[in-house]
């Protein structure tokens, strides 16, 4: 029995509310948009880290108050 290939389904990009496939993208621009995707990757990374390191210091900043208040 042969097996029927699936058909993929098209990638599609949207910018600027306009959307593109991918297949008609130049090199170039797939490169940009590779570079785009794995910067948004990164953003979103840094800015768990950045909370994480904000709740540290809160709660770094909360034990040396109430320790202050504890020597008065």
């Amino acid at each position: 029995m042969a097996k029927k290939q699936k058909e993929k389904p098209e990638q599609t990009i949207t910018i600027n509310d306009v959307e593109h496939n991918v297949s008609d993208l130049s090199e170039a621009q797939v490169a940009m948009v590779n570079h785009l995707h794995d910067l948004d990757r990164k953003i979103g990374s840094s800015q768990f880290n950045l909370d994480q390191l904000n709740v540290g210091r809160n709660a770094f900043m909360n034990l040396l108050t109430e320790s202050l208040e504890e020597d008065e």
